[in-house]
């Protein structure tokens, strides 16, 4: 399974605290592969360092960049699928680009892609994946 996450299900489940940990152990495990793009490792990288810490996030991307089961992808064409946040486009495309089976975000925004029949993107939120783990 190939999945697409946006960074608040990283932000959500890096801490060993949290219930939703098992999503990151399952990455480090291979339980599933990671579609990521240069746009959303920045992000990823930006936006884990504001939450934790840089270090965290530079950790975070070493082990991205050592995990058998990381995709990287590159984004020919973009959809602009989500006009009330172009700055999400970015999952969207990499998800779209990758032929990921499912985009998992806890963001709002991205709701619009239940609607959107081409190209279909499918959506899942943290529970709905955490149930496929």
């Amino acid at each position: 399974m190939t999945v697409v996450a946006d960074t608040n299900i990283f932000v959500i489940s890096l801490t060993s605290k949290s219930p939703y940990h098992k999503i990151f152990t399952a990455l480090r495990d291979g339980k599933f592969s990671l579609a990521v793009s240069n746009e959303i490792l920045l992000e990823y990288h930006e936006i884990i360092s504001q939450k934790y810490s840089p270090r965290t996030a530079h950790e975070f991307l070493n082990l991205l960049s050592e995990l058998p089961n990381i995709e990287f992808t590159t984004v020919y064409y973009n959809w602009n699928l989500i006009p009330a946040d172009v700055d999400d486009n970015k999952f969207v495309d990499c998800a779209i680009a990758a032929a990921a089976d499912y985009l998992v975000s806890e963001d709002k925004h991205f709701n619009i892609l239940r609607q959107t029949d081409f190209p279909k993107v499918n959506l899942l939120n943290i529970d709905e994946f955490m149930g496929l783990l």
